[in-house]
């Protein structure tokens, strides 16, 4: 099997502005068309297609693209070695700057029809990794079922993303680790 080739530096810059020129416009209307897409990334609609033979394509190239970034982000937090803490907030924060700034990416690459599906298992898989630490720590009950405890993480990732007036995502990374892992009741002294 041959790998495609390496784009040039200005290939790789025009697909970079088409990427975030879509999700800018899909984020606001999901129905625009692959001109309108263009035109906010400053290029023809003939380059978009050159990259992106289909509308399809193009947003599978923006999950493809939302999934490594979150791999990524995930290697930063260093989840097998940092203290589970640590790592949580870290990892915590950096996924709600990813679903501030790429909202519509986001939401499409958690598609479980997504060509991105295995990525999101892998992540997913990952999580529940980082929760076992966070639960042998002392952070979770012992009894703390993971793959709930992850469900509800990705919950309150969601709702501390769309539906709060706060935009800063260490200050929601700790409210969100903090009702995870304290939950809402009165906090003993």
């Amino acid at each position: 099997m041959t790998r495609p080739r390496p784009l040039r530096a200005d290939a790789e810059r025009s697909v970079r502005a088409i990427l975030e020129a879509a999700e800018q416009v899909l984020a606001r209307d999901p129905a625009a068309s692959m001109e309108q897409i263009a035109e906010a990334a400053g290029v023809a609609r003939a380059t978009v297609h050159r990259r992106f033979a289909t509308r399809q394509a193009l947003l599978d190239a923006m999950a493809t693209d939302v999934v490594r970034q979150l791999d990524t982000l995930i290697d930063e937090g260093r989840p097998e070695t940092a203290p589970p803490m640590v790592a949580l907030h870290r990892i915590t924060a950096g996924v709600l700057r990813l679903k501030l700034a790429w909202p519509f990416a986001m939401a499409s690459s958690m598609d479980p029809t997504s060509p991105m599906a295995d990525g999101q298992r892998r992540i997913a898989d990952r999580c529940e990794d980082l929760m076992r630490r966070a639960r042998d720590h002392g952070l979770l009950a012992p009894t703390a079922d993971l793959t709930w405890t992850r469900q509800v993480y990705y919950a309150l990732l969601g709702e501390a993303a769309h539906a709060t007036t706060e935009h800063d995502p260490d200050a929601l990374a700790t409210l969100v680790l903090d009702t995870l892992l304290h939950g809402l009741g009165p906090k003993s002294e």
